[in-house]
């Protein structure tokens, strides 16, 4: 018996995500309102990457971060919406474990880059606002690109360790109550003790975002000492440019202490689409609020926003 248990445990090769079972009565409504938003999130964050790219005066570290937000929030999105909308489709509770792991992978290092470039973004506030004069000389261009490089690479390859060790798992369940993949539902599945696991996975998410918190916090209490001591017209100015980037870390802090509180808490308690939102918001949210929020705040890409608009309008009177 014991035999045949162990062979079961290696021949899973799909997960079940219980979590579409409640969805099955609204599923066309769902289906469309999840199409929806990510045709949002992708004409936004294409938009924003487009005009950051061919605009010239928009060539600056700002921008640059602010682009690669942008793709990050299209990557966390693809990691989760077409699979979403797949399964609302066609097949609402099975999917394949390799897809599972690979979905695991990809919506965790969304999550740790994000946090990441909101860490280098609160420094170049921080030289911006402490240190005006020497900007251009401490955010070089060779600066910018290493500290982007790293936002990625960091994340990628810090995660793969700890995602090579759950990999090697064995299960003895294939039912993850969500509509997605996420590592520690799935290692809540395996068979065997995962007490060390569990612990190896507390020190990673302390590795992977105590780092970007103390810049956080380092950069914005110099930011408050500096306004405290300066003129008004410079504290209203400081505001304009640190709001678009408060906004994104709040917004991005809420959608994490959701998931958190949903995967580490019982949530059955609360109604079905509260669940839903809760577990959906960190990866929604922050790719389709961040260009809205640095499209308006931002007045350099505001303007050649409202220009593209106006020449389109234009051409579209001519023809």
């Amino acid at each position: 018996w014991i035999i045949l248990l162990n062979n079961s445990f290696l021949s899973i090769s799909s997960i079940i995500l219980s979590a579409y079972f409640g969805m099955e009565d609204l599923k066309y409504l769902y289906f469309s309102i999840f199409l929806i938003l990510y045709i949002a999130i992708v004409a936004e964050n294409v938009i924003i990457i487009g005009v950051i790219y061919t605009e010239k005066t928009l060539h600056q570290p700002m921008y640059f971060l602010v682009c690669n937000l942008a793709a990050n929030g299209l990557y966390g999105s693809t990691a989760l919406l077409p699979a979403l909308l797949k399964n609302l489709a066609f097949h609402p509770s099975e999917v394949s474990l390799a897809g599972c792991r690979t979905q695991i992978y990809c919506i965790h290092t969304y999550a740790i880059v994000e946090f990441t470039i909101l860490g280098v973004m609160s420094y170049d506030r921080y030289v911006a606002i402490c240190h005006p004069l020497r900007y251009h000389t401490i955010m070089s261009l060779t600066k910018v690109y290493k500290l982007v490089a790293f936002t990625w690479i960091y994340p990628l390859l810090a995660f793969l360790i700890f995602f090579l060790i759950t990999c090697q798992m064995r299960f003895c369940d294939k039912t993850i109550d969500k509509l997605y993949c996420i590592n520690y539902s799935l290692i809540k599945l395996s068979c065997t003790n995962t007490s060390v696991v569990n612990i190896i996975g507390l020190i990673s998410v302390v590795l992977y975002s105590f780092p970007q918190l103390v810049m956080i916090l380092y950069s914005y209490a110099h930011v408050l000492r500096v306004c405290a001591l300066a003129s008004q017209e410079s504290k209203l100015k400081a505001l304009r440019t640190c709001t678009p980037h408060l906004f994104s870390i709040i917004n991005y802090s809420v959608g994490c202490f959701f998931e958190i509180l949903q995967s580490r808490f019982d949530t059955r308690h609360l109604p079905y689409r509260a669940q839903v939102f809760m577990s959906l918001y960190f990866l929604i949210f922050p790719p389709i609020l961040n260009p809205i929020i640095y499209g308006l705040s931002i007045q350099a890409i505001r303007v050649k926003l409202l220009k593209l608009c106006y020449n389109k309008n234009r051409i579209l009177s001519i023809q």
